[in-house]
């Protein structure tokens, strides 16, 4: 056999692929089933050549093994929603109280923008001394929660939302995951209304609904960021109601009618200090009434004529009852006032339905004579709430359409019996009892409860309409 007929002995160059890496592969040795008889070095060559293949992350998790930890808020823009639809919802209006700083001076840490000398300390009620012993405090006064408003905004900031929802994760129990949404009502940048959606709502089993809006949680976040939060449970009857109930004195106007005609005959001292208390409860209304009425015995009959030039119309309550009648409102006055100035009041509101006391007039001599006239009922506690049934009732009217809104201790019954009660600047026994309360500065504020934002109120109240 000739040399050149012999066979091509195979050469390490033909065996070898185009890739170093699939060649050295190949050709590397398996490794050794214990690991004791490998050296440090076959070790880490071996490691290397782990690390090597391609696609290969050491570091990935396995996805069946990773669990979600987290609660998901609307504010982050999270999409997903893993509660079942028809989950209940509960809506919580915070308002600013832009009207009242629950702290006025500078703080240290924030540059003064003018030159006004700061305000003088405000002592707590109870710390300062005394010389009379039963009012000497017992122990040391409450330390107040530290106002937030002052440092990060007088508004509802960022912050402020953030530490809300927070608060909102810690109070069901047991845990359950939350969902949370948010809408500036009057203004994108520094608002001063915000609405908070949350579901599901802590297990009434651990805190029903009445506890909910009186938790300490809740009370302690508002003073220290200076807000109110009125909650309300979501439904389409929160936002489409029907009819409208309001206090006269007070609430529609900033006087009370009774104490402004004591004045004409000098007894406005003992009328209003009846007045004050019989509004915190503590005196039985019809009999107070009665009382008060009875000082003004002799006063003038057209005394109600002089009145309608002293009353006061309280800040938006005309916008307020303009854009509800635009709705399609009822809207009543139930007043423990007098009916001639519950009808004046009436009349420049738009208001359909006008009841008040009516007090007795002496025919010959055209005066008051300090009585109330028998054959009508004392429009008292019992007999708003019991209006209020019957106005709903006449108009084919579910109680869960209906609003009230007023300020002293005789509006409680009727507050509760509403879907919606509205405590409105009110004595300090209604806004502890009361469903919900508000202390700003216009009625207006109300809108925001119907989820109303500015631009609804704006295209409501207009004159246009």
């Amino acid at each position: 056999m000739t040399e050149s007929s012999r066979p091509m002995r195979p050469s390490l160059g033909q065996m070898r692929s185009s890739s170093f890496l699939q060649d050295h592969q190949q050709y590397k040795p398996m490794a050794s089933i214990n690991p004791i008889n490998q050296s440090i070095g076959e070790v880490l060559a071996n490691q290397v050549d782990e690390n090597l293949k391609i696609n290969s992350n050491p570091i990935k998790p396995d996805p069946e093994r990773v669990t979600d930890s987290g609660v998901i808020h609307s504010i982050f823009n999270h999409q997903s929603n893993p509660l079942p639809s028809g989950t209940s919802q509960i809506v919580a209006t915070i308002y600013y109280k832009s009207s009242s700083r629950v702290h006025p001076n500078i703080h240290p840490d924030v540059a003064s923008a003018s030159n006004d000398p700061l305000p003088p300390p405000i002592i707590p009620e109870g710390s300062a001394p005394t010389d009379d012993m039963e009012k000497i405090p017992r122990e040391p006064p409450i330390p107040e929660p530290e106002p937030l408003d002052h440092l990060y905004g007088p508004y509802v900031s960022q912050l402020c939302l953030t530490n809300f929802l927070q608060i909102l994760e810690a109070l069901p129990t047991p845990y359950q995951r939350m969902n949370t949404s948010h809408r500036c009502l009057d203004r994108d940048e520094h608002p001063r209304v915000v609405e908070v959606t949350f579901s599901p709502p802590p297990n009434p089993e651990y805190l029903s609904f009445p506890d909910l809006r009186k938790h300490e949680s809740i009370w302690r976040f508002e003073r220290e960021w200076n807000v109110e939060v009125v909650l309300q449970k979501e439904s389409v009857f929160r936002r489409h109601k029907r009819l409208a109930v309001f206090d006269m004195d007070s609430t529609l106007i900033d006087n009370e009618c009774i104490d402004e005609i004591a004045k004409f005959i000098g007894v406005e001292k003992q009328v209003s200090d009846i007045t004050e208390r019989a509004m915190n409860g503590e005196l039985d209304f019809s009999a107070s009434l009665k009382e008060r009425v009875g000082l003004l015995n002799g006063v003038p009959a057209d005394v109600f004529e002089k009145l309608k030039s002293v009353l006061k119309i309280a800040k938006g309550a005309r916008e307020l009852c303009h854009a509800l009648k635009t709705l399609g409102y009822k809207i009543a006055v139930l007043s423990g006032g007098f009916q001639p100035l519950a009808e004046w009041l009436a009349e420049q509101l738009g208001i359909d339905i006008a009841v008040a006391n009516h007090l007795e007039i002496d025919e010959a001599t055209q005066t008051l004579t300090g009585k109330l006239v028998p054959s009508y009922p004392i429009v008292d506690a019992a007999h708003k709430r019991t209006l209020l049934k019957s106005i709903a009732a006449e108009h084919n009217i579910p109680l869960s359409q209906t609003m009230a809104v007023g300020d002293g201790a005789n509006d409680l019954l009727m507050l509760h019996a509403a879907g919606l009660g509205v405590a409105w600047r009110a004595k300090s026994k209604v806004q502890l009892e009361a469903p919900t309360r508000i202390n700003g500065e216009s009625l207006v504020d109300i809108l925001y409860l119907l989820g109303l934002d500015n631009e609804d109120i704006a295209e409501l109240t207009s004159e246009s309409q």
